[in-house]
């Protein structure tokens, strides 16, 4: 069974951080705690438990003038392309609805536009470069 919601206690948290980390930064070889940021604290936080296992995540944060960014969204290295990363957005969206956002926006790695593309998001332009090698790319989506 799929459950999507926000870590509870310690050891999920430490798995939620830890599948950040290990998709999202150790790939670019940056330190453990490069996955954390300030915004941690403020953030929705997402996680796609199954069968007590968290396989993909995501954080919400609210921005100004009804609109969100979408972040640090990450599905295990093995299940990707198995609908998982699609749940958790669909999860962002709802939520974003439910708390009156109009629009949101993220910065899309460049491998994963397409992903973002079939979900509906717009790619506007080229945004930054991670750690000076990864390109990212605007992408908003009016809900």
């Amino acid at each position: 069974m799929v459950d999507i919601r926000t870590p509870r206690n310690e050891k999920e948290w430490e798995a939620y951080y830890d599948l950040r980390f290990r998709v999202l930064r150790e790939p670019l070889n940056q330190i453990r705690g490069s996955e954390k940021n300030d915004g941690d604290e403020t953030g929705i936080h997402f996680a796609l438990f199954e069968n007590g296992t968290i396989l993909a995540i995501a954080r919400l944060d609210i921005t100004e003038n009804q609109m969100a960014q979408v972040r640090f969204v990450a599905v295990d290295f093995d299940l990707q392309g198995k609908g998982y990363g699609k749940k958790i957005m669909l999860a962002t969206e709802l939520k974003s609805k439910t708390l009156g956002v109009k629009k949101i926006i993220l910065h899309a790695r460049d491998y994963a536009v397409d992903f973002y593309l079939n979900l509906g998001y717009e790619l506007k332009e080229p945004s930054y470069k991670l750690f000076d090698v990864l390109q990212h790319f605007l992408m908003e989506k009016e809900l």
